[in-house]
């Protein structure tokens, strides 16, 4: 009895968050006069024992979610994938996470500046950091030049430009820098506080949310626009070509 009492426990927490997730998608499908209230509750997460996919939240769901719930961000979604994820076309990964288009379909990406002078070594100064996190869509191609003359610019010209040469950063670099690992890097609860910068691209998407990685190889993180820029404050530059 006991056994039955848990299992019908845990099939309405499934029942519940299924149905949390499907009200998420009402501020991109439903009336524009949602309340703030409603559009809280149905953006976060009903139950966070439980992932999006009704098993039980990794850790760093629970962590990641937390930072998020701390900073202001509400509208957000964790989506566990296969472990064949990245074997599959751009329509599909679109598909199994829901995405309004593959278009809404991005990574983050760690680079460093290989031709930074010698007292620059870390993160310290985010206008002319040793290393930045770019977020890109798949299907755009990223172009270091354009971040080269943004990073130039920025400084006011005071820097030669030969002294930036921006690169992708080493495997153990970038999970050294931010504690996750190659597909599952994300921009939220990093190791280290590295400048980020948004392919402004992203920034005219419609609907406002786009996916990236979620700190886990198969976890996937969802979330708008928007509030990515007020919580991550990034350098919007346009930096990719299709």
């Amino acid at each position: 009895m006991e056994a039955l009492v848990e299992l019908e426990k845990i099939q309405t927490q499934i029942l519940d968050r299924i149905t949390s997730l499907e009200h998420s998608l009402l501020p991109f499908n439903s009336s524009p006069n949602l309340s703030l209230e409603t559009s809280n509750k149905s953006s976060t997460i009903a139950d966070s024992s439980l992932s999006a996919s009704g098993t039980t939240a990794s850790a760093t769901e629970d962590r990641l979610s937390s930072i998020l719930l701390d900073n202001g961000v509400r509208e957000f979604s964790f989506k566990r994938v296969p472990s064949d994820y990245y074997d599959w076309p751009l329509e599909a990964r679109r598909d199994v996470l829901g995405a309004a288009s593959i278009h809404h379909l991005c990574k983050s990406i760690v680079l460093v500046n290989t031709q930074a002078p010698s007292n620059i070594t870390d993160c310290s100064d985010r206008n002319n950091s040793k290393y930045y996190v770019v977020v890109v869509q798949y299907t755009a191609r990223f172009n270091a030049e354009t971040v080269k003359n943004f990073l130039y610019t920025l400084n006011d010209g005071k820097i030669a430009k030969k002294k930036f040469n921006m690169r992708l950063a080493p495997e153990e670099t970038s999970v050294k820098l931010t504690g996750y690992e190659h597909n599952g890097v994300t921009c939220v609860g990093m190791k280290t506080d590295i400048p980020v910068i948004l392919d402004e691209a992203i920034t005219k998407l419609n609907p406002d949310f786009f996916w990236l990685g979620g700190g886990e190889i198969d976890l996937k993180l969802g979330m708008r626009t928007s509030d990515f820029i007020k919580f991550v404050k990034p350098f919007i530059v346009n930096c990719s070509g299709a």
